[in-house]
């Protein structure tokens, strides 16, 4: 079923909606759970614009039910709930669940890969949905991409970061193949839901954090506790993942199927274009009304030691683990090329701009 992961057009859809075609089916009740609260928009949106145009293109014979986790008390869970079969389906980031299986943090992010148009060419035409549906088969899951953050930035710290040292001691939230690597440099890395970030900050339980961007970070409140707010290296292209149990897949009808991948896609593509939305507003926002906020860059060799301790951690588990390898060698073949493309086209034109205002 590679192929049908791949939109066949709207038309698809379209053809599938002549009122008759419904009116004597049985009503299919599905449950999703997300591992975001339901008013963390943009993020809690995919799944509510999911819900929607699977119910509208079935004439209200598929409906989804959507619960956040606010609802389910498990945002890190969601992986075990559609596993297990108490969800049909899930709204999560894959690389929560890297103690589970480490290749499934491929399909999130890694640090220094992909940004976001070099990683869905590589989920849609190269051999990224391949390799994702074949680390989630194992675990009798299907799963799919569902809405991209772009570059995040690379967090809030109490204290200015000057040299590799400063991080040594610090104890920071930082999910996925990041914290792996904050971790080897002398950090004590938890992984806290968003719920709690504010709280864990305030009380010194943790000395910083990374969260998205400016968009959700300055609702966030962070700035009035840690006022340095540092910029990207960990996520260049944040991909949320819907994860999908495989035999409820399977068991909907054809016609079921092809709205609900359709849906999902509709639906990434526009809450990846509302979180850069929500990001460059949050942007002007903060320089507007927090002045203060100190943002800066790491300096360069604490970026140097960040890479080299990512290529030696990801040599290591490459080493020891062939599905590892396996992605990892597919995605530096694609981004070889990908990124010759990004650096002609975006980076020269981005630099021209800035030169001649």
């Amino acid at each position: 079923m590679k192929k049908s992961f791949k939109l066949t057009g709207i038309v698809v859809a379209l053809l599938l909606l002549s009122s008759h075609a419904f009116a004597f089916e049985k009503t299919v009740r599905w449950k999703l759970a997300m591992s975001w609260p339901s008013t963390l928009s943009p993020l809690a949106d995919a799944s509510f614009k999911v819900a929607k145009l699977v119910k509208e293109m079935s004439g209200g014979k598929f409906i989804i039910k959507v619960e956040g986790s606010e609802k389910t008390k498990s945002p890190l869970g969601v992986f075990d709930m559609v596993r297990g079969g108490a969800f049909q389906m899930g709204s999560t980031a894959s690389y929560y669940y890297l103690g589970k299986d480490i290749n499934a943090m491929w399909f999130t992010t890694v640090p220094w890969g992909m940004t976001k148009d070099e990683q869905y060419a590589w989920f849609y035409y190269g051999n990224g949905m391949k390799l994702m549906q074949e680390v989630y088969g194992k675990y009798g899951m299907l799963s799919f991409p569902c809405g991209n953050t772009g570059v995040q930035m690379g967090g809030w710290f109490r204290k200015e970061i000057k040299t590799v040292d400063d991080l040594k001691g610090l104890k920071m939230r930082i999910p996925g193949f990041a914290g792996k690597v904050m971790a080897k440099l002398g950090v004590s890395v938890v992984n806290i839901p968003g719920g709690e970030l504010y709280t864990s900050l305030d009380r010194g339980t943790i000395d910083a954090l990374e969260w998205v961007g400016p968009g959700m970070d300055v609702r966030m409140g962070f700035y009035k506790v840690a006022p340095y707010y540092y910029t990207g290296w960990h996520e260049p292209a944040s991909e949320m993942n819907y994860v999908v149990n495989k035999k409820a897949f399977e068991k909907l009808p054809k016609k079921y199927q092809v709205m609900l991948v359709t849906a999902m896609q509709a639906a990434t593509a526009d809450v990846t274009t509302a979180m850069f939305n929500d990001n460059a507003n949050g942007w002007a926002k903060m320089k507007k009304e927090n002045p203060n906020i100190k943002v800066k860059t790491f300096p360069v060799p604490v970026l140097k030691a960040m890479k080299k301790a990512t290529d030696e951690l990801l040599s290591s588990y490459a080493a020891k683990n062939p599905m590892f390898k396996k992605i990892w060698d597919d995605q530096k073949a694609f981004m070889k090329k990908a990124r010759e493309w990004s650096m002609m086209s975006e980076y020269h034109y981005l630099k021209a701009s800035q030169e001649v205002k």
